[in-house]
């Protein structure tokens, strides 16, 4: 079981790293009320195929896709709700 612990290891790193990715994006959106450039309909497509990783974790019970996914969940869903209030105004 060493090898189990030691890939799962690995996959919660990355989707460390993949959380982080995302925190440029969102102090752009709610500090400095930018969202040019950010698509809805992309980030959309994006939070889709996420839910259905988060989905797939479970299903396999892998800890790392389901923590990272639910992270970055929470990322892309302030990126999407700060995006659309500074582009509906």
């Amino acid at each position: 079981m060493p090898e189990y612990n030691s890939v799962e290891l690995i996959g919660l790193l990355a989707g460390f790293i993949g959380i982080l990715a995302w925190i440029p994006q969102i102090y752009k959106i709610w500090i400095l009320k930018r969202a040019d450039g950010i698509s809805i309909v992309t980030f959309s497509i994006i939070t889709t195929a996420l839910l259905l990783w988060l989905l797939y974790g479970a299903m396999i019970n892998s800890l790392s896709l389901i923590i990272s996914n639910v992270f970055t969940l929470v990322m892309i869903l302030l990126v999407l709700i700060g995006a659309w209030k500074i582009q509906s105004k």
